[in-house]
């Protein structure tokens, strides 16, 4: 008996470490599941890095709801209409040559009606168009002094390309993101610019360094904003990781590069001692900035909770009721602004304060336990909104704060489209180059001001300065 006691105890031994292994490996398999179900839409991840050959099914979420709106064109938005013009480069003819019905020939038949039916197509690029400027030396004649003439701007040396070609090669470049080899083909094939791949690159340094004024113009406005979005994302160049920052509102932006630390944040000389409303994701490392507001992005929030809840919806309930709570708020600063008021009412503020602080409850009623990986992210979450919730409700409170961090996210997102589409920079400066430049665009853009006229502008009488806040 004491033998088979032994024998049962070992067995009953093995067995539990067996079952712990089980769970422990349960638990890791989840982990690695819910690491490959992230994307876009439930991380902080880029839509640029989802794959384009495998998507996630769709999961019923209250984070993601029909909008009910139709494909295609929206109602009130502006349509583009193509209308005939009343001289066309070319007319065609187009009489019968006999009649339908008895075979007649009609070539002197009289005219009964005229049918107009218009093509417009593409015409080839012409040459480009060459001015030549003959700086002429006199002699003279009282001293015998050679005086040459002045010369034009623009043209310092015997050959040189003029501000709307070098405007265009930028253009391609930085505001289409294509590479520059096949940006030199473009140019070639529909405007007729025969230019070289190393002309491109030296170009859009040249832009760079001229927007020296513009950048310290950006600089102090945005300093002294009364509220910025911030945001950061990784690029890679020279074979190294690097961040690209951005600072901007709606009608300013400002980007530059470095890593992610509080220097490199504080090296755009916009962040450092700003003290308006601060609009940003949760990285931690802009908590330093201790004048300004923090606000946090509810898409952020939101994707956060979809993460989580996705990953086990039966038992995380408690991240949907705080999705649902944090959309219901959202429309309730919507419908304030459509009935002209400033602020929520009284009513309004309780009930979502309740709201939120029941669905925290039930978020850590789900995650009591805590034993698994996913309960572990559940109640960090829970915590999360109960330590931040003055940043995370921020926009009902005040209804000039924006709900998401959008505007800055969209800035970075070209990042993205031009290293997926180009490949990684080749040099920092390259990327430097274009975070100069990229602000210069996007700032002429939310101004009125077309990209091409500001480039043009830029090589022609030097950059577009946008005027100081509450100066005429």
């Amino acid at each position: 008996m004491g033998l088979e006691a032994l024998a049962r105890d070992e067995l009953v031994a093995a067995l539990v470490m067996a079952l712990g292994r089980i769970e422990e490996l349960t638990a890791r398999v989840a982990e690695l599941q819910d690491r490959l179900n992230r994307d876009s839409s439930n991380s902080s991840q880029p839509p640029s890095s989802d794959g384009p050959y495998r998507k996630p099914p769709p999961k019923a979420s209250a984070m993601r709801r029909k909008s009910g709106r139709k494909p295609g064109k929206q109602h009130g938005d502006p349509g583009t209409t193509r209308h005939q013009v009343a001289d066309p480069d070319e007319v065609i003819e187009c009489p019968p040559p006999e009649c339908r019905d008895c075979g007649m020939d009609l070539a002197d038949a009289p005219v009964f009606g005229v049918s107009k039916r218009q093509v417009f197509e593409v015409a080839p690029p012409p040459p480009p168009k060459v001015t030549e400027y003959r700086v002429i030396s006199k002699t003279c004649p009282c001293c015998g002094t050679v005086t040459a003439g002045p010369t034009p701007p623009g043209a310092s040396g015997r050959v040189q390309w003029g501000p709307g070609v070098k405007a265009r090669a930028v253009l391609t470049v930085m505001a289409h993101h294509v590479p520059f080899g096949r940006a030199k083909r473009l140019l070639r094939d529909l405007a007729g610019i025969n230019c070289a791949t190393g002309w491109l690159v030296n170009v859009r340094r040249q832009a760079a360094a001229a927007l020296e004024p513009f950048m310290a113009r950006i600089q102090q406005i945005l300093h002294t904003a009364r509220l910025l979005h911030v945001d950061e994302t990784t690029a890679r160049a020279a074979g190294k990781l690097a961040y690209l920052h951005v600072a901007c509102n709606d009608r300013y932006t400002a980007m530059h590069i470095g890593g992610r630390g509080i220097a490199d944040i504080d090296a755009g000389k916009i962040l450092d001692g700003f003290a308006g409303i601060l609009v940003r994701d949760g990285y931690g490392g802009y908590t330093h900035l201790v004048d300004a507001v923090h606000v946090w992005c509810g898409a952020h929030t939101l994707r956060d909770l979809k993460a989580v809840h996705d990953a086990d919806p039966e038992h995380q309930q408690g991240t949907e009721a705080m999705a649902n709570t944090l959309v219901l708020a959202l429309k309730a600063t919507h419908d304030a602004r459509r009935a002209g008021r400033d602020t929520l009412s009284e009513q309004d503020l309780r009930e979502i304060r309740c709201r939120y602080a029941g669905a925290i409850a039930a978020m850590r009623s789900d995650n009591t336990l805590g034993g698994t990986p996913l309960q572990q992210r559940g109640l960090t979450l829970a915590n999360r909104f109960d330590k931040h919730h003055d940043m995370i409700l921020a926009f009902i409170y005040d209804l000039t704060i924006p709900f998401t961090n959008n505007p800055a996210e969209l800035e970075v997102r070209g990042a993205k489209v031009r290293q997926r589409v180009s490949g990684c920079w080749r040099t920092l400066a390259g990327l430097a180059d274009y975070a100069v430049i990229w602000s210069y665009l996007s700032t002429a853009a939310k101004h009125g001001i077309d990209h091409l006229d500001a480039l043009t502008q830029l090589f022609t009488d030097g950059p577009w300065l946008p005027p100081v806040p509450g100066t005429p």
